[in-house]
């Protein structure tokens, strides 16, 4: 076997400053710059005690993780970077995007981190996690965003949308820490990994975190309409699509319509196959998630279905319901 000689000209001497490509100066610059932000957070008092990572959004104390981290916890405890430890209180969580906000009360202004414009996130740029696997403080991995506008099942079984899908390397632990961009502004908040897969790893868009944090700054929580029924996803024969020129070979189908709901007073019945809510095609139980999630007003909308083989066009006004 040949090998190169050590003191050849072909392979000169270098120092570790000197060996660091322009991706590791990357990663290690904005692990610098972000570490001091991420904080690890232990539970209590909950159906069972757990840890997780979170980031510091704001200079007076307040912080994101995930809810899945915090969710039922009477005691949290958050250990800044610096290795203080001082308790958590939970403003508001939402199992739906699996979301959470937590306040800590100090003295001083915090290190913080800034949430990323979600339009300037593109496909092949580098992701960083910075996070506490395993309770180890200040880990970091790195890789790549490696799609975006993916959808995610939360816990409760509704779909987040607006996931990041990424490479970089995701530890137990490492739930409700950032993934930052080059410049360490926070482009999604790491939520799960599907293991099976050969690592895969998900975050929560910006876009998402921004319009819950808000909420839940503000009102210390979320607000959502609802209809009142119990549905289930169901195929559509080729003939009932062309019939009524619908696009998706599948609708949704009322099982159970809770009594004096919005849908009880729209007149839905058990059996009604809702074609279309609110002027949009609805294929599944998420579209009609999906359109009562981005409702501004309570005011009616029209729902499209199916009784009987005739079609008819109902008025619902969704109510909301405080999470």
């Amino acid at each position: 076997m040949y090998l190169q000689d050590p003191n050849s000209p072909l392979l000169p001497q270098q120092d570790d400053g000197a060996a660091l490509d322009a991706y590791s100066q990357t990663v290690s610059r904005v692990f610098e710059a972000c570490g001091p932000a991420v904080v690890h957070l232990e539970r209590s008092g909950a159906a069972s005690a757990g840890s997780g990572s979170g980031f510091l959004l704001t200079p007076d104390g307040f912080l994101v993780t995930n809810s899945h981290v915090v969710h039922g916890a009477k005691d949290l405890n958050v250990t800044l970077a610096s290795g203080e430890e001082m308790p958590g209180y939970l403003v508001g969580d939402d199992p739906f995007t699996d979301l959470a906000l937590v306040q800590v009360r100090c003295s001083r202004q915090l290190p913080h981190l800034r949430l990323a414009d979600a339009s300037l996130i593109r496909v092949g740029q580098i992701a960083i996690a910075i996070g506490s696997p395993l309770g180890f403080q200040q880990t970091v991995t790195a890789g790549v965003v490696s799609a975006l506008g993916r959808s995610l099942r939360a816990e409760n079984g509704r779909l987040i949308d607006d996931v990041i899908q990424t490479d970089t390397a995701l530890n137990p632990g490492n739930s409700g820490g950032p993934l930052v961009d080059s410049s360490g502004s926070v482009i999604g908040v790491n939520t799960a990994v599907i293991r099976p897969a050969q690592g895969i790893c998900f975050a929560i868009g910006s876009a998402t975190v921004t319009r819950i944090v808000t909420q839940l700054i503000t009102k210390g929580r979320i607000d959502r309409h609802y209809l009142g029924l119990g549905a289930q996803n169901v195929p559509l024969r080729a003939a009932t699509q062309r019939r009524y020129g619908l696009k998706f070979p599948s609708a949704v189908l009322a099982i159970t319509i809770e009594p004096g709901s919005p849908a009880d007073r729209a007149q839905l019945r058990h059996g009604d196959l809702i074609i279309g809510l609110a002027g949009q095609p609805v294929a599944s139980v998420d579209d009609i998630h999906r359109i009562l999630e981005s409702l501004t007003s309570e005011a009616e909308i029209p729902v499209r279905a199916i009784r009987l083989g005739h079609e008819l066009i109902l008025s619902v006004k969704p109510e909301r319901f405080v999470r």
